[in-house]
């Protein structure tokens, strides 16, 4: 199969960021269509024309409706795309999310590829909204981790902020967590911070601590940010209690983490740490039920 090199970016989106994002789009489409469509473009005449309604299958949070239209947009730019909620909104069984009217063979095209995006995107966004609901009125924020899909990463994380969480770091080079292994190769957590700081002045530093001692020697080094790994509620309220008794400089921002469910999430977040980090946010998410209904013009 011979790949095709096509899907231009939009005049529409010609300033559209990040380009990243496009360019994870333009990937998928040429995954998927290669060098061409080889069913629609059989049988579809070159100028038929379709109207279709995007419809939700399920009640949820909408992400990515945005990226349903670039991709559809991407494939042919001649596609009319008519955004009926808006994007974050949570949506009824049944809701018509969008309607299309354009060349045929464009939507049918890009259907599969732009369906995938949102499925992804609002499955995300609506389990990340049952998170922040199940800590709503304590002082706990929802993050996501690294645990995203390969090439995917900036599409998940924007994902989990319309869905009401916030983004931990984006990849390895925008905030430094120091764990054992890095420990162990510096000599000890204190070397291991100074490295840190010394060469990479700039970021925030998290600790990993996986013992109330470890939590101490991080407050003592004053980073900004330590991580609970793990720990029972017991230990995190402690560690809570070790944070607050500093004088308020010398305080810094603890983040739960660790096999975190929907069940156990409103008792981590009533321990009184400042941040909850779940994988499963992005990892763990099921697809949301979206389709595209098609009315092909008499």
């Amino acid at each position: 199969m011979t790949s095709n090199p096509a899907f231009p970016i939009p005049r529409k989106f010609a300033n559209w960021q990040p380009v990243e994002i496009l360019a994870a789009i333009q990937t998928a489409l040429r995954e998927d269509v290669g060098s061409g469509d080889a069913t629609s473009n059989s049988i579809i005449p070159t100028k038929a024309r379709l109207e279709a309604q995007l419809l939700a299958k399920q009640a949820g949070v909408l992400a990515g409706l945005d990226i349903f239209e670039v991709t559809c947009l991407l494939v042919d730019e001649r596609i009319d795309f008519q955004a009926q909620v808006a994007e974050g909104a949570h949506v009824r069984d049944r809701e018509v999310l969008a309607r299309l009217v354009g060349p045929a063979r464009g939507i049918l095209t890009a259907e599969r590829t732009a369906l995938n995006f949102l499925g992804r995107m609002s499955g995300i966004a609506t389990l990340t909204d049952q998170f922040v609901e199940a800590v709503a009125g304590t002082k706990a924020v929802i993050l996501d981790t690294r645990k995203t899909a390969p090439g995917l990463r900036l599409l998940d994380k924007l994902a989990v902020l319309r869905g009401g969480g916030q983004n931990h770091r984006i990849g390895l080079y925008d905030m430094i967590l120091i764990k054992d292994n890095h420990i162990d190769f510096a000599g000890s957590l204190a070397e291991a911070v100074q490295r840190a700081r010394a060469t990479r002045s700039g970021l925030q530093i998290e600790v990993e601590t996986r013992t109330l001692e470890d939590v101490k020697a991080a407050l003592d080094l004053n980073v900004d940010r330590i991580l609970l790994d793990n720990m029972s509620l017991e230990m995190m309220r402690q560690a809570v209690k070790m944070n607050a008794v500093l004088p308020e400089n010398k305080r810094t921002r603890l983040e739960a983490s660790g096999n975190v469910t929907l069940q156990s999430v409103r008792s981590i977040a009533e321990t009184g740490v400042d941040f909850i980090s779940s994988g499963a946010l992005t990892h763990s998410a099921k697809v949301f039920d979206v389709s595209l209904d098609v009315n092909i013009p008499a």
